[in-house]
C-alpha cells in the first residue's frame, strides 16, 4: 500500500481549511512526543482491593506493557485497568489500577518503565475515564511541498495561518474530530478489515487477516513472517520464524498449534480492548469518511443545518447519547446559539445495529457512506463474542483544543535521532533533514487524537506521523 492508500483506508482525506503545511516528521526520538493523562485519581483507601499506580513509559504500547506487567505479577491482563491506549514511540504518563498487592507492584522493575504507586482503592478505571491528554510534540525537518527546507519563521507563520483559518471556518479552538491513524494502524490499517470479519462472525478471516495482512515500512523479518502465513497458513513454520516482539500474533499461533482450526479461540487471545477496537475501527472508518464527504460537499462541521443530529457536550467532552436532537427549522436558530456557546455539537454516525438515517442532506451523506462501505445490511450482532456487538453511536464532528502554543525547537545531534530521520525522506514524503524543528503544546479531550491536529498543520503523508 502507498501512504495515500493507507490514508484513504482510514478515511483520512481532505483538510479543515486552506493553507500550506509545514511537512516534517514526528517521533524522531522518544522525547519528541510526550503525552500525560489529565483526570481524577481513583479514591485512595488504605483497605482497597486494588493498587493505583502512575506509570511513565518510554517506547511502550499500552497493551503490550500491560501484558508484560500482568505476567510479571502472575495475574491475567484483564485484571489491569487503564483508561486509554497511548502511542508506542513516545514518553507517556497514565494511571493504572492493578488487582495485585501494593508491595508486588512496587517491586516491579522493567526497562524504560517508571512506576509510582499512589495507594490502594476499591475503584477500577474504565476506558475513557480521564478527562484530557496534555501533549508536547516536536516536529522535525519542516519542509515545503517540494521538499525544500523551511526556516522557523516561515514554518511558524504557516502554523499560525492554518490556526486562524480553522478558527474562521470552525470556530475558536475547534478542529475536525477525525479518528487518528493509530486506531487503524498507521503503517498497516488492519483493524477495520478485521472488524469487518468480526461483525460477520468470520473468525478464520479475522485471525488470518490480523496475522497476514501486509503493511509498509515494516522490518524484513515481519514482512517475511506475514508473507509466509498468507502463502502457507502453516502454524508450526510461522511460529519458528515469527519475531519475538510480535507477542499477540505468537499467542494466536500457539493457540492454533494446541487447537487447530479454533479460530474463535485464537482471536480471543487478543486483549479485550483490542478485540473491541476492531469493531470500533470499522465504525471509525465510516465516521472519517462522513467528515470527508461533508468537507468535500462544502458543508459546515459546526453550524447545524436542517436534518443534522446534535448532542449535548458533557464535561468530559463526549456526547450525551441520551439527549440527541434532530435539527428542524423552528428550532434551528436556538440550536445554533447553543452550538456557538459550546453546549451542543453537530454529530455524525458511528454505524451500528440501531443506526437510522433521515432524508436530509446530512442524512443522505451518512447513508451513502455506510452503503458504499457495504455496511447498510449488516446487523452488527457478533454471536461468537456478544460483547463486541454494537448498537451504534454518534460522535461530534469537531472537538476543542486548548493551551495551544508553537515555538522553535532546538536542533539535536543526529546520534540522538532515529535511524529513520538519519536515512532521510522516502519517495513521496514531505520533509527535509535541513528543515527547522517546531515544538507545539496543546491539550485535547480524551478520545481525540493529537496526530490529526498535527496533520492539519503538517499536511504530510501518514508515514511521517
Amino acid at each position: 500500500m502507498t501512504p495515500a492508500e493507507i490514508a484513504a483506508a482510514c478515511g483520512l482525506t481532505g483538510f479543515s481549511c486552506e493553507g500550506k503545511g509545514i511537512g516534517g516528521i514526528l517521533k524522531s526520538r522518544f522525547e519528541d512526543f510526550r503525552v500525560e493523562e489529565v483526570g481524577r485519581v481513583p479514591a485512595i483507601e488504605p483497605r482497597g482491593r486494588f493498587t493505583v499506580a502512575r506509570v511513565t513509559l518510554t517506547n511502550w504500547e499500552t497493551n503490550r506493557f500491560v501484558g508484560k506487567l500482568a505476567k510479571s505479577l502472575g495475574i491475567s491482563k484483564n485484571r489491569v485497568w487503564f483508561s486509554g491506549t497511548k502511542d508506542k514511540r513516545a514518553i507517556t504518563t497514565q494511571l493504572l489500577v492493578i488487582d495485585a498487592p501494593q508491595n508486588k507492584v512496587s517491586e516491579i522493575e522493567m526497562s524504560d518503565v517508571d512506576i509510582e504507586v499512589l495507594g490502594r482503592s476499591h475503584q477500577k478505571l474504565g476506558f475513557g475515564d480521564h478527562s484530557a491528554n496534555r501533549f508536547t510534540i516536536t516536529v522535525r525537518g519542516c519542509a515545503d511541498s517540494d521538499g525544500s527546507p523551511l526556516q522557523a519563521k516561515e514554518a511558524i507563520a504557516r502554523v499560525n495561518h492554518i490556526f486562524e483559518n480553522m478558527e474562521m471556518r470552525l470556530g475558536p479552538g475547534k478542529f475536525p474530530n477525525w479518528i487518528g491513524p493509530q486506531r487503524f494502524g498507521a503503517t498497516r490499517p488492519v483493524t477495520p478489515v478485521v472488524g469487518r470479519a468480526v461483525i460477520t462472525d468470520n473468525w478464520e478471516e479475522a485471525v488470518s487477516t490480523y496475522l497476514g495482512m501486509p503493511g509498509i515500512q515494516q522490518q524484513d523479518e515481519v514482512v517475511a513472517f506475514r508473507k509466509h502465513w498468507r502463502e502457507t497458513g502453516n502454524v508450526d513454520e510461522c511460529l519458528e520464524m515469527i519475531p519475538r516482539y510480535l507477542g499477540f500474533e505468537r499467542d494466536m499461533l500457539q493457540h492454533l498449534q494446541r487447537k487447530p482450526k479454533d479460530w474463535l479461540g485464537s482471536f480471543r487471545k487478543l486483549p479485550n480492548n483490542l478485540q473491541l477496537m476492531m469493531v470500533h475501527s470499522l465504525q471509525s472508518e465510516a465516521f472519517n469518511r462522513i467528515i470527508a464527504a461533508r468537507l468535500e460537499a462544502g458543508l459546515t462541521l459546526t453550524e447545524p443545518i436542517s436534518g443534522d443530529i446534535v448532542g449535548m457536550i458533557l464535561d468530559n467532552g463526549k456526547i450525551d447519547m441520551a439527549k440527541l436532537v434532530e435539527v428542524e427549522p423552528d428550532i434551528q436558530s436556538r440550536i445554533q446559539r447553543n452550538c456557538h456557546r459550546g453546549r451542543l455539537a453537530v454529530t455524525a454516525a458511528l454505524p451500528g445495529a440501531e443506526s437510522t438515517f433521515n432524508d436530509s442532506i446530512p442524512g443522505v451523506i451518512e447513508q451513502t457512506v455506510v452503503s458504499e462501505m457495504g455496511l447498510m445490511d449488516e446487523d452488527w450482532q457478533v454471536a461468537g463474542i456478544p460483547r463486541l456487538s454494537s448498537k451504534g453511536s454518534r460522535r461530534a464532528l469537531t472537538v476543542g483544543f486548548s493551551e495551544f502554543s508553537v515555538e522553535e525547537a532546538g536542533d539535536i545531534d543526529s546520534v540522538h535521532l532515529s535511524s529513520r530521520f538519519v536515512k532521510g525522506p522516502l519517495e513521496g514524503e514531505v520533509w527535509n533533514p535541513e528543515g527547522c524543528a517546531l515544538r507545539m503544546r496543546f491539550s485535547l479531550p480524551s478520545g481525540t487524537y493529537a496526530t490529526v491536529l498535527m496533520r492539519e498543520f503538517m499536511r504530510a503523508p501518514l508515514t511521517q506521523y
